[in-house]
């Protein structure tokens, strides 16, 4: 039985970047970026004021209340380039470059805020209030490496460089297959026997969630060649394909039937619970493929652990773990011999938490599922978790 740690490594070595492609800024929202971006210029580009203000000579300014003459008006975006001389000064706006000759930003607070000649009341001490030309980068220097997410800080990076377009990892497109003949759409009347199909809209969200785009489909019927044809039409159109249900021992199990000629798919028992019966590998085609168990909080847990790192990589991030946070059990609960588990929980305080599926921890146990704001991860060796015990969550929900 292959380890949790073990099945984990071996589904993100199914995993690389994905090939880079251009987009315009605005299209590049919850990218990451393929290389690194330098800068061939100073930043800022030219020294530039830091205070609505009179740029002046720190020199005419030494002996208190002066009256210099404003020779310019400088709003930010002018490209005017006036001299500040001896007695004189320029009005002078926040970002906007600072003359020649000016060595000191006043601030308008400490003047008359004259416009024909200004009396300054207060000086600042020589060189404040003015940005330095390179003060944030010089140029060479890398403003926003490769594999950096892009959000509105990195985007205004970005463009600060005068960039409109940025190389980025495309995301991830990816098969989100449900199978069983019991399953039906949301919506469709129930006959005895019969259930909504709930695992495509939950791998296909938890897709979006991890910056992928899901092509859902499903629900497919326990027909092996029914099945095969799927996933025949996507292997090649999607960069990873998702399945769940049909991997277990049953008589049933047409994950399993469907793809047992494959020899670069395997099917294995993972020491984990919930998500025991998991298989992965690559297609004919070379996509890989990931097939989970049927049962809802199977299927989640198995994202997590398994798919999810693996979509993070194909985006291009080095970073593919959710953050981990220790916790205290505000209640005991049971653990498999020998296995690790995995137990929805969710936080009833600063730092301690409770099952998320209170009545058990069964994979089948849908309904509660959504109040789960993480995974505690209980190792292997651990026979049970007592009330007070400290444990590791994996956050699942901000």
């Amino acid at each position: 039985m292959r380890s949790l740690t073990e099945h984990r490594a071996a589904a993100l070595a199914l995993a690389s970047p994905l090939p880079a492609v251009e987009v315009l800024l605005d299209d590049a929202d919850g990218l990451v970026v393929a290389d690194d971006l330098r800068t061939d210029e100073p930043l800022p580009r030219w020294d530039n004021s830091a205070m609505d203000g009179y740029g002046v000579r720190h020199a005419d300014v030494v002996e208190l209340p002066a009256t210099l003459r404003v020779v310019a008006d400088l709003p930010a975006g002018t490209a005017d380039e006036p001299v500040v001389g001896p007695g004189t000064a320029a009005r002078i706006m926040t970002g906007a470059p600072v003359p020649a000759g000016a060595d000191t930003i006043v601030p308008v607070e400490l003047t008359d805020a004259g416009t024909a000649t200004v009396r300054v009341r207060e000086a600042p001490a020589a060189g404040v209030h003015i940005r330095r030309a390179g003060e944030d980068a010089v140029p060479g220097d890398v403003v926003v490496a490769a594999g950096t997410l892009l959000g509105p800080a990195a985007i205004a990076a970005v463009a600060s460089l005068g960039r409109a377009t940025v190389r980025v990892h495309r995301r991830p497109r990816v098969g989100v297959v449900s199978t069983g003949d019991e399953l039906v759409a949301p919506g469709t009347p129930l006959r005895r026997g019969q259930l909504p199909d709930s695992n495509s809209w939950l791998l296909a969200s938890a897709v979006r969630d991890a910056g992928g785009t899901p092509v859902r489909i499903g629900p497919v019927p326990d027909d092996v060649d029914a099945l095969r044809s799927v996933l025949a039409d996507l292997d090649g159109s999607v960069d990873a394909i998702i399945t769940s249900g049909g991997v277990s021992v049953g008589a049933y199990d047409v994950v399993k039937a469907a793809l047992a000629d494959e020899p670069g798919v395997e099917f294995l028992p993972v020491a984990v619970q919930p998500g025991k019966p998991q298989g992965l590998g690559r297609l004919p085609g070379g996509t890989p493929i990931y097939t989970l168990p049927g049962n809802p909080v199977s299927s989640f847990a198995s994202f997590e652990m398994f798919v999810r790192p693996a979509l993070l990589r194909m985006r291009g991030l080095a970073e593919v773990e959710r953050p981990t946070v220790q916790a205290v059990a505000d209640e005991g609960w049971t653990t498999p011999p020998g296995r690790a588990q995995l137990m929805p929980v969710r936080w009833v305080g600063p730092d301690r938490v409770v099952r998320a599926t209170a009545r058990g921890s069964g994979s089948h146990l849908v309904a509660r599922l959504a109040l789960a704001e993480g995974l505690a991860v209980i190792p292997a060796e651990i026979d049970a978790v007592v009330a007070g015990d400290r444990v590791t969550v994996l956050k699942v929900s901000p």
